[in-house]
Order: C-alpha cells, then structure tokens, then sequence
C-alpha cells in the first residue's frame, strides 16, 4: 500500500480523537460527497462521532447513498475538522463563521488534485490517487476496518464518477482492484450506475441540447456555453450542467474543450475543462486561479461572454501547438467560429 507514512500517522491523529465534522467543496460532486459519507461510515465503525456538512444541495442523483439523510449545513463544535479535495478553506463548503466560532483543534486536509496545498494542521495530498474515494479506501483498509455495504456503495460512487467511469489516464490496474472489493464488499455497480448516470431530470436533459447547440469546434479544440437566461427557460440548476463538458471532449479529433457557464452576477464565468491524453488543462485552469486534474479542471473567470471565450480559446488553442506538432492529434471538422469573429 502507498503512502503508509502518511496513513499511519493520520490513523494517529484520529485515535486520539472522538469526534469530527467532515467537508469538501463547494458544489460537491460524486467523489466529494462519496468520499464523505464513505469516511463517515468509517470513523463510526471506529467508534467515532462523525457529521458530514455541505452548504450546498446534494445532488438528486447521489441521494441513494446511505448516510445522505444525515448531512447537515451547520458546522458542529468538534475535535477535528477532515476537508477533502480542498485546498483552501476558502473553498470548502462550510460556513467560515460557523468554523471559526467552532474552532476545532485539529484541521486535516485529504486531497489528490495536483494542485493541492498544505493549508491545514495534517496533510495527505497523492496527486497519483485516482480519487479521493481510493484514498479513504486505503484509509479503511489500514483501519482493519471491514468494508460495510455502506462504505462500499459510497466509495464505488466516488470512484466511478471521479475516474470518468474508469475512462480517466488516473485509472490504472489498481482502481480496478478496488472497485472489484467493493463490489465483493456489496456495492452494485449496476444500481448505482443507473442511479449516478441514468435518473436525470428533465431539466438537465433540455440544457444539455441547449449546450451541445451552442458548441463551436476549431481544429482541437470545442468550447460551449449556457447563459443565465438560457438556464431560467428550462428549469435548469447548477447541477444540471455537471457532465456537459464530457461530451465536449468526445468529439473526433478534439483535445481541449471548455464549457462556460454564465452565474448570475454580471460578467462572471465558470468554466468546466477537459483534455485528452498528454494535454494538461489543470494548468490552463490554474492561469485563471482554478486548479484540478491533468484531464478534468476548473476556474472561473470574468468578464463579458465573447471576452472569457477568446481569452480561454486561445490558451487551449496553445496548448494543442506541441500535439499537431508532433502529430499525435487528428483534425476535427471546423465550425464557424461566431463567438471569436
């Protein structure tokens, strides 16, 4: 097992202790919330007091995790505060007040994003780890805690979703290891597929056709966008643009796509990207403050729609040059660019 310094001593810290709040980002996704219901179960199988706490909703298609009745949207007093995939407290999902009044003694800082940071009092950043879902699986594992049906359903939804369903460079012999455990362990990799993949509501479906008409496609690169008012016409939430981006990427020939959506505020983006093989747009994601994976990465960005859109073309427009140059890329069909003429 990898990392079993840096186990060991956060196993140490946690025996110490009786109770503990855990968090993650701000509009969770699947690894987030999995991984922080997977950990829950874990410290109560401990013997330990554990809340999960989001500001945010849970999106509808990750309420059949076990445990999802119990988040709260209060941070509790405690002796530990465990943040995952953060790298700042800024942007947890917490309410800064409520942890500074709070104050707990201990902050513990999980994380496997590349661009990770030493922000808390414990840090366990593997960039290698192929989700934060495989590093609470370690973390169990040198528990000798069994893997309930609980923690295995939870941490298969973390890693299915944050591996791309096993479609991510991350992937290796290994994640398909651990998925095969949780699997023996009581997770359906069918019912939480279908429950991960195939409950989407309306509203998600009609912005998805929204998107995928607004694509624009340049040599290697396609980008998109949604806007606030597009957004209002079909009932569409925040968690509905989750996934857009995906088929972006899945175009023929295309190796970096972004997809902009418009927030409410006036001239304020945020932009999901992704790439293909070599091309790494956590540092195209990093020039505007974002952070994230090599393949999978976000930001936000200001200013007007045809600004933000120019401005991240043309990096990802850059970062495509060493590809065509050593021909490791295949031209896809251009459409007429309208946003940058």
């Amino acid at each position: 097992m990898k990392n079993q310094a840096s186990i060991a001593a956060l196993l140490e810290l946690i025996r110490e202790r009786n109770s503990f709040v855990i968090s993650s980002h701000l509009r969770p996704d699947g690894d987030a919330i999995g991984s922080a219901l997977g950990l829950m179960h874990l410290l109560e199988a401990m013997g330990k007091q554990a809340t999960v706490c989001f500001v945010d909703p849970i999106p509808a298609n990750f309420q059949f995790l076990d445990g999802r009745d119990r988040i709260e949207c209060t941070f509790p007093p405690v002796d530990a505060a465990i943040f995952l995939e953060c790298d700042s407290l800024e942007r947890s999902s917490i309410d800064r007040r409520q942890f500074e009044a709070a104050m707990p003694a201990l902050t513990i800082n999980i994380d496997h994003h590349r661009s990770g940071r030493d922000f808390a009092g414990f840090n366990w950043i593997d960039p290698e780890a192929a989700a934060v879902g495989c590093m609470i699986y370690d973390l169990a594992l040198a528990a000798e805690v069994p893997i309930s049906r609980s923690i295995a359903e939870c941490l298969y939804a973390a890693i299915l979703t944050d591996t791309g369903s096993f479609n991510y460079p991350s992937t290796s012999a290994s994640t398909f290891a651990m998925a095969e455990h949780l699997v023996q362990s009581g997770a359906s990799p069918n019912r939480i597929a279908a429950d991960v993949y195939f409950s989407n509501p309306p509203s998600k479906v009609r912005l998805l056709g929204i998107a995928l008409s607004n694509i624009q496609i340049d040599g290697a690169v396609s980008w998109s966008h949604v806007t606030v008012e597009e957004m209002d016409r079909v009932g569409a939430t925040v968690e509905d643009c989750e996934g857009v981006a995906n088929h972006l990427i899945g175009i023929a020939g295309v190796e970096a796509a972004a997809f902009l959506r418009e927030l409410p505020e006036q001239n304020q983006f945020r932009l999901s990207l992704r790439s293909r093989r070599a091309l790494d747009v956590s540092v195209i994601a990093e020039n505007f403050g974002g952070g994230g994976h090599r393949n999978a990465s976000g930001c936000s960005m200001e200013g007007t729609l045809a600004d933000v859109t120019r401005r991240i073309v043309e990096q990802m427009r850059e970062a495509c040059k060493p590809l065509r140059n050593d021909g490791a890329s295949v031209e896809a069909p251009t459409l007429p660019s309208i946003l940058l003429a």
